[in-house]
């Protein structure tokens, strides 16, 4: 979205999760911006503590997170995650199950 930058977003968290969570980026500021859903997604990741995962919601006008969100996150954390596509909400948007190992 123009005239935000990613250093401008909202942070998704600001605590580790020991707990399985989600974090929505299907915000208005998302609907525009795959580099915004992968860097926070990355966050959310890192914010996951070990053997939990964290449910990674994305804005349905980016498509199947597949094409574009597991690739980041895998190139990111490699065999430290598992990403598995979950659904997709009545809203359009996806859901992706990101496991922390």
């Amino acid at each position: 979205m123009e005239g935000i930058s990613h250093d401008d977003a909202e942070p998704v968290t600001e605590r580790v999760h020991h707990n399985s969570w989600s974090v929505n980026l299907e915000k208005p500021e998302h609907a525009d911006d795959t580099g915004l859903v992968c860097s926070q997604a990355v966050d959310a990741v890192e914010h996951t503590a070990r053997g939990n995962h964290v449910n990674v919601v994305t804005h349905a006008n980016h498509g199947h997170p597949e094409t574009y969100l597991f690739d980041a996150l895998v190139d990111e954390f490699g065999s430290d995650i598992e990403c598995e596509y979950v659904d997709q909400c009545g809203c359009g948007g996806h859901v992706t199950r990101v496991y922390v190992g």
